[in-house]
């Protein structure tokens, strides 16, 4: 924003402060003046006396005057030479929740920009920690909204984080350890995703002494002792280099360093090493001036020291998803030592170093910040999608979590697209990636042209051809192998709203039917009685008491009972209407998440059958004589008369049978080979031995209604070795 929008110049207001924080000002006064006009700074300035007034008697648990705090925070903000509403807003990130200012003031004072800034701020102070999940939750969320929004206050919140870290000495260690644990599961991540690699490494670093305080130390002695130990063979590596790199023609910057404790502990941990086993505590970076030249680099170290195979990435080529841009290789060097090394030129590192806050440190590369500003634009439309997407504000956390630790799998479209996706990946979550309808009408999928399960995992290079239908749905089974927040969020959103829509149409069915025995149907209840019926339950709409009734949470001859009083009220009603017999429900088998076949009696089309409502679950249908019933004999409100409907259909319904045969040789073959003459399909078969010379043979299979099943049942009749056959019911009993 230009410095014109904030507003006219406000009065400064200057509360005495101490000899200390007037010191800190004017260092970071200083800082502010080698990149803004006098006019901004003096804006700042005033915000600064502003900021000191308002927490005027306030203080930190370390004793400083609370002011120290925005002034450190606006200091960070300062290195990445953001503009002077988001300086303004640093230094008044905290006056909204701990002072009596109020955002109108801020906003007559420093204008309408800064003051939204402090409001998004305002919002995300107070996030607390599995200890009251679903507030944390509700307050992420309103951190994403507000960072979707203006990338500047995610910025400014990390700023702050970061000097909370490291003055949380002061805190009690539970405290220390719960804020650790909540910077290394949400805030690091996001400075990582937007490539802010040196504020990532240094919350990661600072968590890490302050949840494991002792492991910390213990690390931190080992690495000191090991400097030294290898300090000549770092230096010999690095002086090979630098003196190697010239002979190929490359003018390059060489630095060594060292590991951080947190990365070398992640890899101590995942691979089950000691420190001793971990050999590559160091690493090189190379910086040439551009592109080929790092593609030369390569060559000349690979000419010095063999390279590890399968340890080459390529990220010139293809980015990571935060625009980082290196090559990376690990090296053999003296005595096995591995060698990390990677290779960028001056531009790549300062995204690499800054990432999104290069759009204000550096903006000389156009054409690789607006790349890089259109990844972050597009991941933070995603973050808002999942938002919209998830229903509870604990499901969005989750899904928010695991994008934001993602894995390094790159896969092609068959147009040869590029798809960055997190390991672990199916081709489920590649079809959600190309777009929401792929996943939803995903059927099947090619990988390297083979058909191959949607469980399948992808790896790096595949290619992925998903294969779709007009007519399907998301399975619920998804969600046991869906790996990205995205396609998980969907899939959840699909089913909610399918369940919705089936238990509402199911739901009016149910009413119509139970409002017969009064005189009325469902048109004919009039305005006057349904808004008395609504507010008497305090229900908003009517579509919830048909979802309820769908479910089963409610009980349609009560709802009827209380419609049909509510109708009798109105006056001038006219007659009602003899009722027509009260006829069955129609139930075809396939209507979905609202209408379940039972599993304990699995009923097919043919067979005399009741429903049942199970509160939350919808109409669950069972054959009449299954004993799942009759344990509701009473309790008659919750039956309801259904019957198949008359159609052809090719659905195919699962149904038990039982054979037994003698035990002869190749028995269950022919058994097997008589069900499928009769064009049905085995779902599962098992055996019961021990009884002697028979065997009980124990099929699921799959038949179109009650006729079909018949016709199975002769053909494995015809089978010699068979003694007898029967259908399996829902106690065990063969029938």
């Amino acid at each position: 924003m230009k410095a014109a929008e904030a507003g006219p110049a406000p009065e400064v207001f200057r509360p005495p402060v101490s000899s200390v924080l007037a010191l800190d000002f004017q260092q970071l006064k200083t800082k502010l003046q080698t990149y803004l006009r006098p006019e901004d700074v003096g804006r700042v300035e005033a915000a600064y006396h502003f900021s000191a007034d308002a927490h005027a008697g306030q203080f930190r648990v370390s004793g400083e005057p609370y002011v120290s705090h925005p002034v450190a925070v606006c200091s960070l903000v300062a290195d990445w030479h953001l503009d002077p509403q988001a300086l303004i807003a640093a230094l008044l990130h905290d006056v909204m929740e701990d002072t009596h200012i109020t955002k109108a003031e801020i906003a007559e004072r420093f204008g309408k920009v800064a003051a939204e800034l402090v409001d998004g701020l305002s919002k995300l102070d107070k996030i607390e920690f599995r200890s009251q999940e679903e507030a944390q939750a509700e307050n992420f969320r309103k951190m994403l909204l507000a960072m979707a929004s203006d990338l500047r206050v995610i910025l400014i919140k990390l700023a702050d984080r970061l000097h909370n870290m490291r003055t949380l000495d002061h805190m009690r260690p539970a405290k220390r350890r719960r804020i650790a644990n909540e910077t290394l599961e949400i805030y690091a991540p996001i400075a990582n995703r937007l490539g802010l690699n040196d504020l990532f490494r240094e919350l990661q670093e600072l968590s890490f002494r302050n949840k494991y305080p002792l492991r910390f130390e213990v690390l931190a002695k080992a690495i000191r002792s090991a400097r030294g130990n290898r300090r000549e063979v770092v230096g010999k590596i690095l002086a090979s280099i630098e003196e190697r790199l010239p002979q190929w023609g490359i003018a390059a910057e060489v630095q060594g360093r060292e590991k951080h404790l947190y990365g070398i502990y992640r890899k101590m941990v995942e691979k089950h090493l000691s420190f001793s086993q971990v050999l590559d505590i160091y690493g090189f970076r190379v910086i040439v001036k551009d592109v080929p030249s790092c593609y030369l680099a390569l060559g000349a170290l690979h000419s010095m020291y063999k390279p590890v195979p399968g340890k080459f990435k390529d990220y010139l080529a293809i980015p990571k998803a935060n625009g980082y841009q290196s090559l990376h290789t690990t090296l053999i060097g003296p005595f096995g030592m591995p060698v990390e090394v990677q290779i960028r030129t001056r531009e790549m590192h300062h995204i690499a170093e800054t990432g999104v806050a290069s759009h204000w440190l550096y903006k000389e590369d156009e054409k690789t910040l607006t790349e890089l500003q259109q990844k972050t634009h597009s991941w933070l439309q995603s973050l808002l999608e999942l938002q919209s997407a998830s229903g509870e504000a604990t499901e969005f956390l989750e899904h928010v979590k695991i994008d934001l630790f993602p894995g390094e799998v790159y896969v092609f479209s068959p147009k040869g697209k590029i798809f960055s996706m997190p390991k672990g990946s199916t081709p489920v979550d590649f079809a959600y990636a190309v777009h929401t309808d792929v996943g939803n009408r995903c059927v099947a999928c090619r990988i390297n042209g083979d058909l191959m399960p949607l469980r399948s995992e992808l790896r790096n290079g595949d290619q992925v051809e998903i294969i779709t239908a007009a007519h399907a749905n998301p399975n619920p089974a998804w969600l046991s192998y869906a790996r990205t927040g995205k396609a998980r969020a969907q899939i959840r959103h699909f089913m909610k709203n399918a369940q919705q829509d089936e238990s509402v149409t199911l739901g009016e069915r149910l009413l119509n039917q139970a409002l017969r025995p009064h005189g009325l149907t469902l048109g004919q209840i009039s305005s006057f009685a349904w808004d008395r019926f609504l507010r008497d339950r305090g229900v908003r709409h009517k579509k919830e008491v048909f979802s309820d009734l769908g479910l089963g949470k409610r009980l349609p001859v009560i709802v009827a009972r209380r419609l049909a009083e509510a109708q009798d009220l109105e006056s001038g009603r006219p007659d009602v209407v003899k009722p027509k017999p009260a006829g069955a429900i129609s139930i075809r088998g396939s209507e979905g998440v609202a209408v379940q076949l039972a599993r304990c009696c699995h009923p097919i089309p043919g067979d005399p059958i009741i429903g049942t409502l199970r509160k939350g679950q919808g109409l669950e249908v069972h054959t009449h004589d299954c004993p799942n019933v009759a344990k509701l004999r009473g309790d008659r409100g919750r039956w309801v008369d259904v019957e198949w409907e008359h159609m052809v259909d090719d659905r195919l319904f699962d149904v038990g049978i039982r054979v037994l045969s003698h035990n002869a040789c190749g028995v269950l073959a022919r058994v097997a080979s008589a069900i499928a003459e009769e064009d049905s399909n085995i779902q599962s078969v098992s055996m019961d031995g021990g009884q002697g010379e028979y065997t009980a043979l124990n099929f699921t299979v799959q038949v179109h209604d009650r006729m079909h099943l018949a016709r199975v049942m002769r053909g494995v009749r015809r089978v010699q070795e068979v003694v007898r056959i029967g259908r399996v019911k829902a106690d065990g009993r063969v029938g």
